[in-house]
């Protein structure tokens, strides 16, 4: 059966006169022939426009300098283009010759150039900004991760807090705080997070703040009079260094000039440290850490100590070294600063005997290469990679007076100077070269903390605060009184419409009340707030002034009572006004003053004594006391 005839019958028996309209038929043979014809005629256009290219050049010397394979191919293209069967896109134009040998070496000379050029302009150091910090070495510099502010130590024992966002132009801190009362700053650090600031003063205990500057912690301190320092639950002398750990949360190092490098938890509280590693000498004495440092894949827990000597443990071990060079640097000078490249396989020293060097992990015996004559003057000079690792970055120390203090940039391979600046008229002390925005801070002699800053290559930061424009308050524009809107009230009662501030200045000069110039205060020292007179302000001169002018004798104390008898009489207050009533009329003596005492007589109350009335002596006189 059929198909034709199979649809028509399905056609009567479901009553309807078709399924739709039938399928396209496309005969692929017919348009694949023509795909290839309009190729073919595509290809033979592009030749043609070469042919005519290469007849349209007038000189054979630039023919020659085209190279044979060329040649060969394009001989090659000619005679495939004869063939009705080539398709496909023309060939492109030949290539440029090559140079010589001696071309190629002076090329690749200026292309060195270039790069060495290129490494010394890519320090962002066009512009920058100075934020005062006070007058003492700032000697601890911390920039959290996304590069939005800024933590300044300084020996003035403060700390202050930056925000590159809410500053304007006028470069003002926002908060500034006291943590260790009369100890120094010597390092503070953000966590890996930003949301923990570690603080290491030069006492004995260490302290964590949050992000806005309010203490979360403090380190305990250990008992000084016990001699093995695995028995202590804290560090008994100052502190000389610390670091947050790169990958454990709240895990933070700390080291002391009592020869131990400790680890602390946050979670603890600081009531007890986790580790305790010792600091030995070649002869097994106690030996002081001056600085130390985790790598940044936390495998390796470094440390510098005094006598001249590198020290690196593995996580895991807590007691022997895993690796220790003695006589890094010279015995007795103080190591500023040990840092640890991103790949944790090489780390630079900063020594105090003026040196740099380069050490690496898998040969540890020798250093890489050493940079001397850099002067160092301070036990927390930096030393820090740059965020590509091609450069050291350091500062010099100058004495007062006698030079500007330098910034310099070494090679990592070689550590020869490749880029010094004189930053400032002070020594260099702190510096520190941020990834994200790209920007240098430094921290100088005098106080005062430099960003480095480049307009087209650094991001945020400095770039920030610098365009705004310092915001002027004017007081006049201040209203005290709350404005009260009654609109439904009397006119007596309702308040009048605010005007402009000129407006109203205009009319509060015309106010003679408003418009009194207030009375300027006195220069006296008498005296206690408001205004003073040159005397007689205070209860003590006032006194001294009534007495010296009133002028009455006081010698004679029956006239100076009497002289308030009348005002007793008329207006009695004490005693007198409580006889009123038994005694109205007060009985005094009216004999001569002339009579002798034995005929004078006291008056108690207003009666007299009994006398004898024959004269004679009374009894009461006559008594004779034993």
């Amino acid at each position: 059966m059929d198909s034709d005839s199979g649809g028509q019958s399905m056609e009567e028996l479901m009553g309807f006169g078709g399924f739709g309209k039938k399928a396209r038929t496309f005969d692929l043979k017919a348009i694949f022939e023509e795909t290839r014809r309009n190729a073919q005629e595509r290809s033979k256009k592009g030749l043609d426009e070469m042919k005519a290219l290469s007849s349209s050049i007038p000189n054979a010397a630039e023919k020659k300098n085209i190279p044979k394979q060329d040649q060969q191919k394009s001989s090659i293209d000619g005679q495939s283009s004869d063939d009705e069967s080539f398709i496909g896109p023309p060939m492109p134009p030949p290539e440029e010759p090559k140079s010589s040998s001696k071309d190629a070496g002076s090329s690749d000379d200026s292309d060195s150039e270039k790069e060495e050029e290129e490494d010394k302009t890519l320090i962002p150091a066009t512009h920058e900004i100075t934020l005062n910090h006070g007058i003492k070495p700032v000697s601890s510099l911390a920039l959290d991760p996304s590069g939005a502010r800024l933590v300044t130590g300084s020996y003035d024992f403060e700390m202050r807090f930056w925000d590159f966002a809410g500053m304007d132009s006028s470069l003002q801190s926002f908060r500034h705080v006291c943590p260790c009362e009369c100890h120094h700053m010597l390092n503070v650090q953000y966590s890996a997070t930003g949301e923990n600031i570690l603080v290491i003063a030069a006492n004995s205990q260490a302290k964590v703040y949050d992000r806005d500057g309010h203490e979360i912690l403090e380190c305990i301190k250990g008992d000084q009079y016990l001699n093995d320092m695995f028995n202590t639950a804290g560090h008994t002398a100052a502190l000389n260094g610390g670091c947050w750990h790169p990958k454990v949360k709240g895990e933070f190092m700390t080291s002391s000039n009592d020869g131990t490098v400790r680890t602390w938890d946050v979670r603890s509280e600081g009531k007890k440290c986790k580790t305790v590693r010792k600091c030995k000498d070649k002869s097994g004495r106690r030996t002081q850490p001056t600085a130390c440092c985790y790598s940044r894949d936390a495998k390796y827990l470094a440390c510098a100590c005094n006598d001249g000597s590198l020290m690196l443990w593995a996580e895991k071990m807590k007691v022997h070294t895993s690796l220790m060079v003695r006589g890094a640097h010279t015995q007795g000078s103080h190591t500023s600063s040990i840092t640890f490249s991103q790949d944790g396989t090489q780390l630079c020293t900063r020594g105090g005997d003026d040196t740099v060097k380069l050490w690496d992990v898998r040969k540890f015996k020798h250093p890489v290469a050493t940079a001397s004559d850099l002067t160092n003057f301070f036990p927390v000079t930096d030393c820090v990679f740059s965020p590509n690792e091609k450069l050291l970055m350091t500062g010099v120390s100058v004495r007062k007076g006698e030079g500007q203090g330098k910034l310099v940039f070494l090679d990592r391979n070689d550590l020869e100077v490749v880029n010094e600046m004189n930053v400032a008229n002070s020594s260099v002390v702190r510096c520190l070269w941020h990834a994200k925005l790209n920007q240098i801070v430094l921290g100088t002699g005098d106080g005062d903390v430099k960003v480095l800053y480049d307009a087209d290559r650094s991001f945020r930061g400095a770039k920030l605060c610098v365009v705004k424009k310092r915001k002027k308050i004017n007081h006049a524009e201040v209203f005290v009184r709350h404005k009260i809107i009654t609109p439904y009230s009397l006119p007596m009662y309702r308040d009048d419409r605010e005007r402009s501030t000129k407006k109203q200045q205009e009319k509060d000069r015309k106010d003679p009340v408003k418009s009194h110039r207030p009375q300027p205060p006195l220069t006296s020292r008498g005296g206690a707030g408001g205004r003073l007179k040159a005397h007689g302000s205070t209860l003590a001169s006032f006194i001294m002034k009534t007495i010296a002018k009133d002028k009455t004798d006081d010698t004679n104390a029956r006239e100076a009572i009497l002289r308030h008898a009348q005002a007793a009489e008329t207006d009695p207050k004490w005693v007198s006004h409580a006889y009123a009533k038994t005694q109205p009329e007060t009985i005094f003596d009216d004999g001569d003053d002339e009579s002798s005492d034995e005929d004078s007589h006291v008056i108690i109350g207003g009666n007299k004594k009994p006398e004898e009335k024959d004269g004679s002596e009374p009894a009461w006189k006559k008594a004779k006391f034993t």
